[in-house]
């Protein structure tokens, strides 16, 4: 396994319905590293955004999707989603402001 830095860890937020509402709890999903683990992601959030402190962090990992190609059947890649629920004290993240 390959030393992460916390640059590595988050690849990008992911902006849907269901992740908008829950910016109302101060919980933030991003598609993370799959390797990474939940202080790893705890660590990258805290340093990548200033004046946040991480409560609580869940992690949940998706199988790649099958897909085909004629007689050739193949999957997509497997991808690791991290939904980080931030202190009352902490600040907002500002990616996610005026979304």
């Amino acid at each position: 396994m390959a030393v992460l830095q916390y640059y590595d860890v988050i690849l990008k937020p992911v902006i849907t319905e269901k992740s908008m509402a829950g910016m109302s709890e101060k919980k933030y999903t991003f598609l993370v590293h799959t390797e990474a683990n939940k202080a790893q992601i705890k660590e990258a959030v805290e340093k990548m955004f200033e004046g946040t402190k991480v409560k609580k962090v869940n992690t949940l990992n998706q199988d790649g999707k099958k897909k085909r190609r004629g007689a050739i059947v193949g999957r997509t890649a497997k991808t690791k989603k991290a939904i980080v629920q931030l202190t009352e004290d902490s600040k907002e993240i500002e990616i996610f402001t005026g979304l």
